[in-house]
């Protein structure tokens, strides 16, 4: 008994009129994105980028002044 054809076009149909063409394809990639992060936190993944060991190192990269590099020429 899931969600056939016209019941899907039907809900597409509100969503075009409700948010319009141009604003349909920001709202897909949201809800994609927070259904990957949501599934990431249920599995129990942490990110790698938030962890305190990462984001002292980040800040001392970003303090450091960059570095040349010799060039063969």
């Amino acid at each position: 008994m899931g969600l056939r054809l016209p019941e899907l076009l039907l809900i597409f149909a509100a969503l075009l009129l409700l948010f319009g063409g141009a604003k349909l394809p920001q709202l897909g990639s949201a809800l994609g994105s927070a259904i990957r992060n949501f599934k990431k936190g249920f599995s129990g993944e942490e990110d790698h980028k938030l962890s305190p060991s990462n984001h002292a190192s980040a800040a001392d990269a970003q303090a450091a002044p960059p570095q040349k590099v010799a060039s063969k020429e």
